[in-house]
């Protein structure tokens, strides 16, 4: 068997974990740097460390010797990059979760950062990595419907994930965890719109959103504070926490029984008082959340291309779509349905177009067997892997460089949504300067 490459997880949460253990016979894991002792201690026991293989912050990390081949950081979105800039100057290639940067100013140091030090960053696209976006991206690649003109996103953000991450959860202020909602979830599909892209630059976005749903002057007149204290509703309401996190146990249970996490087997007893006092159990509509529950991005690139995200929270179903129109013809598919159909243009008598239907399901790229994120999660590690071993990346493993557009839409939809106008994208210039 050939020596497996190591790493060091900085960040031991739900993601970095999943990364970690995804090609155990292709990757080790040699240290971990946490500020959570019960996090360093439990990844210690998991991969058999010792302690001087554990440290309380990337800084600590960084002040030691080189110690493996590279870092796996699954901090939470504000640390991204005071945690990896110095982990690059020290020498470490690095898998990074998104969004990379909660600013733009951030943003454009890590992508100097990594230039500066040549060490290759990729960052977490899972999307990329799906069979359904990368058959896709190589259709577009292989000009099959000419030069794209347009391009459509959209993602259903199901009413118990919305609940679970954006009301309730670690993502529901922007001024806590420094991402908006658009950034935390969809920069997905904003890096998507962008890759599709690839090689273009945006010019102009605009931006329009609100928390139409979950405010307190929307709370059903007779709703209480916390589902299992005081609310008389709690047993028809859609949002009760007892039907969303103890009907649904395993669901969301890396996020919901977070202050459990010190107990080796909670009960249910455990995990119903939880939710008396944790965030989970509160009521939707009474929360302290910031973000908004839906947001329509509206952008324009140099090449006259325009392209739009519509982002909805609280669905029933969740769901992503792409829709993109070229030159030639069109691509349109939904990721759930891991098919999508291929429509030219035919002008012989009788005829109107033409359409192939490219179903993964049938060709046996299914995506169950390769985690989660549509089957993107493993593949992502895998062509990760083989990109620091200095074999040719897919096309959906790009430098860091590439993920700055996806990002910047995002920043710039952002701000027009506060500001109410058009913001100009400022890109051209900077990619200069660090070129």
């Amino acid at each position: 068997m050939k020596e497996r490459l190591s790493c060091i997880i900085v960040g031991a949460g739900h993601r970095a974990m999943y990364y970690a253990t995804a090609y155990p016979d292709r990757m080790k894991v040699v240290g971990v740097a946490d500020p959570s002792a019960l996090r360093r201690e439990q990844t210690a026991k998991r991969f058999g460390l010792d302690p001087s293989q554990c440290f309380e912050s990337a800084e600590a990390l960084a002040k030691e010797p080189k110690q493996a081949d590279f870092i796996i950081n699954g901090t939470m979105d504000d640390q991204h990059v005071p945690t990896s800039l110095p982990l690059l100057t020290r020498g470490y290639d690095m898998l990074l979760e998104k969004p990379f940067a909660t600013n733009e100013e951030e943003m454009w140091a890590l992508v100097s950062a990594a230039r500066r030090t040549g060490r290759k960053v990729v960052i977490c696209h899972v999307l990329r990595h799906t069979p359904f976006y990368a058959e896709i991206r190589r259709r577009i690649a292989d000009g099959l419907i000419g030069e794209v003109i347009n391009v459509q996103t959209t993602e259903h953000v199901s009413y118990h994930h919305m609940a679970v991450g954006f009301i309730r959860g670690k993502w529901n202020r922007s001024d806590y965890c420094q991402s908006t909602m658009l950034m935390a979830k969809s920069c997905h599909d904003l890096d998507l719109i962008a890759w599709m892209k690839s090689g273009i630059y945006p010019t102009n976005v605009t931006s329009f959103g609100s928390n139409f749903q979950f405010s307190p002057e929307n709370a059903p007149p007779e709703a209480g504070t916390r589902c299992l204290i005081d609310c008389p509703i709690e047993k028809n309401c859609l949002y009760s926490a007892q039907k969303h996190y103890i009907d649904h146990p395993e669901r969301w249970s890396f996020y919901v029984w977070d202050s459990l996490e010190h107990t080796d087997k909670p009960t249910l007893e455990d995990k119903i008082e939880s939710l008396k006092t944790s965030p989970y159990g509160q009521c939707v509509w009474k929360t302290d959340m910031n973000v908004v529950d839906h947001q329509s991005v509206l952008v324009e690139f140099e090449d006259g291309c325009t392209a739009t995200l519509n982002m909805i929270g609280g669905t029933s179903k969740p769901s992503r779509s792409i829709h993109l129109i070229g030159t030639h013809g069109e691509i349109q598919g939904c990721l759930e349905d891991n098919r999508f159909t291929i429509r030219q243009i035919d002008p012989r008598p009788g005829h109107e177009f033409t359409d192939e239907i490219v179903d993964l399901n049938i060709t046996g790229d299914m995506t169950g067997a390769h985690g989660g994120h549509g089957g993107g999660d493993k593949r992502l590690v895998q062509d990760f892997l083989d990109y620091i071993s200095g074999k040719q990346p897919s096309l959906s493993t790009t430098d860091i460089q590439d993920s700055v557009a996806g990002h910047l839409i995002g920043f710039c939809a952002d701000q027009s949504l506060i500001e109410n106008r058009i913001i100009a994208v400022k890109m051209q210039d900077r990619m200069r300067i660090i070129e």
